[in-house]
């Protein structure tokens, strides 16, 4: 019986493949204890099932290209460590001959053992770490509950379904070559489904009750388009989705012929396109696609989903590849954008904040940290010697950051100079605009930078009071509020009569249905996933600007009349 469910879509694209539950936490585990002739069967048991993890994972480390962060390496070697650890693969064993356990609750008991271990720790870095057993806990579980029946080491053509996934975790499996992904929580401006964007992966999130519901092995379709999880489909449903997975492909196709041709209006008023990068493979996509720069590069994954923090070494390489591998593209670089939720094991300092969206991240964290920010500031002026570098500042909300930040620079460059080291010295300095306070002083930043970039899926957050990632209220998440839409405006404004540019690097920059919009209140700057490039040259192309202009200031100046919504609306639904 076809069973249809509904989520928030985080691409455009459909989904055809069987579920694959991916199990996060412990299965549980009742106590059984066996008969003392059963002990070597039940021993046999164990090994086979840890024998047959550790399989598990080194063929996933085999399917990994070479070009993948190093840091989803180490995550799957940390636990391949853990699988030979005599913690984990020894006394489970000793309870079982000395105590008759099943080899199940054997491991169960010893996890809860080193759980009170790692709660007892005073770094919460160490104790963070309990989660990496339980990971690789589990992994052993699902062997040893399968009885010696293989695992689907293959998710090739898989559509994963989970509470939630980590960033790290999303990469891992398009690299296996997943169809898509559902999970339970997250919202559409996650940085997981940020990245799923990115990565051009069909997903779903906020379907409550997923991995409950569907089955292991059940045919399933995504909607990520309209929002919609159809398991167990019929026929006539299944060719339906077929014929659109052909025309999508078709439309594709369609959409390489403007790789070449400008983003131009129809009467001639020029865009940049430009692309958020953050993956190695994002490189290859900015280039093949023409895109006239990178808006935003984020450094923060570099960072994630380590135990230690990369040193500057490790960084200017990571920059230098951008920066050579873009071959004269300009490039702008975020500096750290951490806090909220993309926190990094072991490097923040203090507790976990009660409201890390409100808290000590992204330039406040940086600033607090000098011994963090210093390196950092070093790695990216020395890649400005190889190429155009631009250095974006996140989360401003007052002048004073901007001028402690300057500060910093010059002790780089200075400390650089005596090095010896190479630099470029013209480096534009500019800072985003996502924090209301900074909207509404978008005059005087304009006067201590060279360039604006606002960032919408902050902006909208924090000018709404909505928590973006939060399923329980991202349904407020708009865009096109009037305040929002005011505060933009304001931004747009203040770079043009300061006479310096202003880019847009939010995902409301990337979206077809915003472009006209856009265009009208004055933005010539747009930054997106490359995977949004051509659509939005397309849309672009198909636009009169003169016609707009008028269209939008009307607006825009009574944005708050029921008759100025709907002109809004109607806009924002077709190509201008």
């Amino acid at each position: 019986m076809t069973l249809t469910c509904s989520g928030i879509g985080v691409t455009q694209g459909i989904a055809i493949g069987a579920a694959h539950l991916l199990q996060r936490g412990l299965i549980e585990v009742a106590p059984r204890t066996v008969r003392k002739r059963d002990i070597p069967h039940e021993v046999n048991r164990f090994r086979r099932a840890v024998d047959d993890a550790r399989r598990s994972l080194s063929g996933v480390k085999k399917r990994i290209p070479k070009s993948t962060r190093s840091e989803i390496v180490d995550f799957i070697d940390t636990h391949l460590l853990m699988l030979d650890d005599a913690a984990l693969s020894e006394v489970p064993i000793s309870y079982i001959r000395t105590k008759k356990h099943a080899a199940e609750w054997a491991l169960q008991i010893q996890r809860e053992a080193l759980a009170q271990v790692f709660s007892e720790m005073t770094d919460p870095y160490l104790r963070s770490r309990i989660d990496d057993v339980d990971h690789v806990v589990g992994q052993i579980q699902k062997f040893l509950l399968q009885d010696g029946e293989s695992e689907v080491d293959d998710l090739s053509g898989h559509i994963i379904i989970a509470q939630d996934l980590a960033p790290a975790d999303t990469i891992l499996l398009r690299h296996q070559g997943v169809a898509g992904f559902v999970t339970e929580g997250g919202g559409p401006l996650s940085h997981t489904a940020i990245l799923a964007r990115s990565l051009g992966i069909p997903a779903l999130v906020g379907v409550h009750q997923a991995t409950r519901i569907l089955r292991n092995g059940e045919p399933l379709i995504i909607d990520s388009k309209h929002g919609a999880l159809i398991a167990d489909a019929d026929k006539p449903i299944l060719q339906h989705y077929r014929k659109l997975i052909k025309q999508s492909r078709k439309q594709a196709n369609a959409l390489m012929a403007l790789v070449d041709v400008p983003a131009v209006t129809r009467d001639g008023e020029r865009a940049r396109l430009m692309a958020n990068i953050e993956l190695p493979e994002d490189i290859e996509a900015t280039r093949s696609l023409a895109a006239d720069g990178v808006g935003l590069f984020r450094t923060e994954y570099l960072f994630m989903n380590r135990q230690q923090i990369p040193d500057e070494e490790e960084q200017f390489d990571a920059y230098r590849q951008a920066v050579e591998g873009l071959a004269g593209i300009p490039i702008t670089i975020r500096t750290l954008d951490l806090g909220a939720d993309k926190q990094i094991d072991g490097c923040m300092p203090g507790g976990q904040s009660c409201n890390p969206a409100l808290g000590l991240r992204a330039i406040r964290l940086c600033l607090k940290e000098p011994k963090l920010f210093r390196p950092h500031l070093r790695a990216i002026l020395r890649a400005s010697a190889l190429g155009p570098v631009q250095i974006m500042i996140p989360m401003l909300s007052n002048l004073q950051e901007v001028r402690q930040l300057k500060a910093l620079l010059q002790e780089a460059r200075e400390s650089l100079v005596r090095d010896g080291l190479r630099f470029s010295g013209q480096v534009p300095l500019g800072g985003m605009i996502e924090v209301p306070a900074a909207a509404l002083s978008a005059d005087a930043f304009a006067r201590e930078l060279d360039f604006l970039s606002i960032g919408t899926n902050d902006l909208v957050q924090y000018t709404l009071a909505i928590d973006r990632v939060d399923d329980e209220v991202n349904y407020l998440y708009d865009p096109m509020h009037p305040s929002v839409l005011r505060l933009i405006q304001m931004v747009i404004d203040a770079g043009r009569r300061r006479q310096i540019p202003v880019a847009m690097c939010g995902e409301m920059a990337g979206d077809p249905r915003y472009i006209p919009l856009l265009l009208g209140m004055g933005l010539r700057e747009f930054s997106m996933q490359p995977g949004s490039l051509l659509e939005a040259k397309r849309v672009l192309r198909s636009l009169n600007f003169a016609r707009l202009d008028r269209k939008v200031s009307k607006i825009i100046k009574n944005i708050d009349q029921p008759a100025a919504m709907r002109m809004l609306l109607k806009l924002c639904s077709e190509d201008g």
